[in-house]
Formats: C-alpha cells, sequence, structure tokens
C-alpha cells in the first residue's frame, strides 16, 4: 500500500506506486542534501523546513485540506515548540490519510494540544512525532504525552540524536524516549511497509525507521 522512509530530522517520505508525500524537505538546515520533491507532494511543518520547489505537484504549508491522488491532508495550526501562546502560530500539525490508514505528522511543536486540535486530528493509527529534547523539539516526556493522548497503534520516532546530523542543539536518543514510552519497539530497516490497515500492530509499538 505504502512506504514510510526516515531522512533525518523531521524529513519523512511516504510512497505509494503512484506518488509520494514529503515532510519537512529542507534537511540542509541539518547539514544534509534536501530532498528532491520533484512531481511530489511536499509538506512543511514550518516554512523554514519547505524547498518549495516549483516542479513539485503540491506544496502544503499551513493548515487547510488538500486532496492529490491518494493522499488526502489536514493542516491544523500549532504553537513551535520555540513559542509562548501568546506568539503567533506559525507551526503546522497534520493528519494524512492514505486509503484507510490515517497518518499523524507533529513538527517541533509545544506540548501540549488543545482539544480542538485533537479532535481535528481524530482517530490516527501511525503517529510520526520528534523526540529529541532540549528545547527544541518535544522531548521524551512530552512526546510520551502526547502519544498517550492521541493514542495510535504505532509511532515512528523521529528527530533524535545522530552523529551524522548537524543539529542546531544536542539532542537526547532514541534509547531514551523508547524507555520512557515503554512500549515494545520493531526495528525495520531502511523502510516501514504498510501493506494494509489491518496489518498495522493492534497494539501500541514503536516502529524504529533507520534514516536512509
Amino acid at each position: 500500500m505504502f512506504d514510510i522512509e526516515y531522512k533525518g530530522g523531521n524529513g519523512v517520505v511516504i510512497s505509494t506506486k503512484k506518488a509520494s508525500a514529503i515532510i519537512d524537505p529542507k534537511l540542509s538546515v541539518i547539514g544534509l542534501k534536501d530532498i528532491s520533491t520533484k512531481d511530489s507532494v511536499e509538506i512543511a511543518t514550518e516554512a523554514r523546513f519547505a524547498t518549495n520547489n516549483a516542479d513539485a505537484k503540491l506544496c502544503v504549508e499551513g493548515p487547510g485540506e488538500y486532496e492529490l491522488g491518494e493522499f488526502s491532508i489536514k493542516g491544523i495550526r500549532a504553537t513551535r515548540h520555540l513559542d509562548t501562546e501568546a506568539d503567533e502560530p506559525i507551526s503546522t500539525l497534520y493528519r494524512i490519510d492514505v486509503g484507510e490508514v490515517r497518518i499523524g505528522v507533529l513538527g517541533n511543536i509545544t506540548p501540549k494540544l488543545h482539544e480542538d486540535q485533537l479532535e481535528a486530528l481524530g482517530v490516527i493509527d501511525i503517529l510520526i512525532i520528534p523526540v529529541g529534547g532540549s528545547g527544541y523539539t518535544l522531548d521524551a516526556t512530552s512526546a510520551t504525552t502526547l502519544v498517550r493522548q492521541i493514542d495510535p497503534r504505532v509511532v515512528i520516532p523521529v528527530h533524535y540524536a545522530d552523529a551524522g546530523l548537524q543539529y542546531e542543539v544536542p539532542q537526547d536518543t532514541l534509547d531514551t524516549f523508547t524507555k520512557e514510552l515503554a512500549a515494545p519497539v520493531e526495528a525495520v530497516g531502511a523502510k516501514y511497509k504498510v501493506k494494509s490497515a489491518a496489518s498495522i500492530s493492534q497494539v501500541l509499538t514503536v516502529i524504529e525507521v533507520a534514516r536512509s
């Protein structure tokens, strides 16, 4: 049905046989090459993580509802982790439906979601969430709290310590988060392959996708 690849930072690629959706493709901010979004759907949780490729089929960078091919996308306004409730929200969290599978994508947001945001997300099967902390992203405790609130079947952690990346501030290890969440961990290599909605774990599971 589709694959999920992790590229570093918040960069994730969701690919079906016919199309790809690329989340936060501007990896040059962490010392990597930007992901090409040519002929793909480009989705940014913040403006600074967008490449705004003119060759992308669709560029999504904010709240609203979008449809393209097999992807149904809902953007929901959120406050960045670096900001306060008094600041203008400039981050976006997303719900991406691929067929019957519902994927939630959280960027570097504050550790508390309001009821209207949770309602807009709705039921989520797979949650992609940053866990590195250090005042820049959600830390292990905050990420765990949000996982419990959203109640997905699978969690894919991103934006954690990696010797090959140049984060603005040091990030916690993936182990810090998995120990806090205390859920089973399944390492799947470079791709998490989802064959159908029924193939997704019924018990909360952390899926560790190796950076590719």
